[in-house]
């Protein structure tokens, strides 16, 4: 047997009856989550199978520009996001986002598709934006840690700051700590993750690549690649993000700027 069994539409539709469970549980224990969780089934829904549709169509298309097209839209959504949700103002910090992750993924695509992988063409649409598209959402959840808590904790330990500083530190001495604590919140779970795959867990990229018909062997070496290309795109694009922003997060003299400025703010 070559490829995973299709599971036609009307069987899909009675998969979704496994989601009595939780929304009863929901439910019952008046958690309030009832209606978000039928709403984000709903978009999800649309999304993939809007996604499905015209991934099918790129794949046999196969245009240089499309394919990058829609990989760039990826990491604009994806800087949008990291933006929001991390409480940081659109106009000071969506150009520095999106670059960090578009030089990231750039790096670890051309590094995975061009030398590893060895493609003729690392803009060929079954592997660029796959991908592409998985770095980015498993590095998503780890650069909203980071960020939120590196800008987090300058904001509320301003002081601290300008104690360091005042104490004759440099401004890359004086900002090691929040960099430190950003990086530890959000790899610590990553690593640990990292540390057990395989043991407690197979990750979803190694099973899709098995029920496609690919041997154990081979998935499991592209599943090696891609954490290791998630966890550096990651790392890099919250460094980069740091590093850019400086620019923009202190005054001429040098002062951290206050939220009424604002170059943050943070939530309530």
């Amino acid at each position: 047997m070559t490829g995973a069994i299709d599971i036609d539409y009307f069987t899909l539709a009675l998969g979704y009856s496994l989601l009595i469970i939780p929304i009863a549980a929901l439910y019952f224990y008046k958690t309030g989550l009832v209606k978000d969780t039928l709403i984000a089934v709903a978009r999800m829904t649309a999304q993939l199978l809007l996604t499905g549709a015209y991934l099918e169509y790129i794949f046999k298309l196969n245009n240089f520009m499309l394919n990058l097209f829609w990989v760039l839209m990826m990491i604009i959504i994806a800087a949008f996001t990291i933006v929001k949700r991390g409480g940081l103002s659109f106009k000071t910090f969506i150009l520095p986002v999106f670059i960090s992750v578009l030089l990231s993924i750039a790096l670890c695509d051309a590094f995975f598709l061009g030398y590893v992988i060895r493609l003729d063409n690392v803009f060929y649409a079954r592997y660029f934006i796959p991908i592409s598209g998985m770095m980015i959402g498993n590095s998503l959840k780890a650069i909203i840690i980071a960020i939120e808590t590196y800008f987090g904790t300058l904001n509320r330990d301003k002081l601290y700051l300008k104690w360091r500083l005042s104490a004759g530190a440099t401004r890359r001495e004086a900002l090691l700590p929040f960099i430190q604590k950003a990086l530890k919140s959000a790899f610590n779970p990553v690593i640990a993750a990292m540390a057990v795959i395989g043991l407690i867990s197979l990750p979803g990229t190694m099973t899709g690549q098995i029920l496609g018909g690919s041997s154990p062997n081979v998935a499991i070496k592209y599943q090696l690649m891609l954490m290791i290309s998630i966890f550096s795109s990651s790392v890099l694009s919250v460094v980069l993000t740091i590093f850019l922003s400086e620019r923009f997060i202190f005054d001429d003299l040098g002062n951290l700027k206050t939220i009424n400025k604002p170059s943050l703010k943070t939530k309530k």
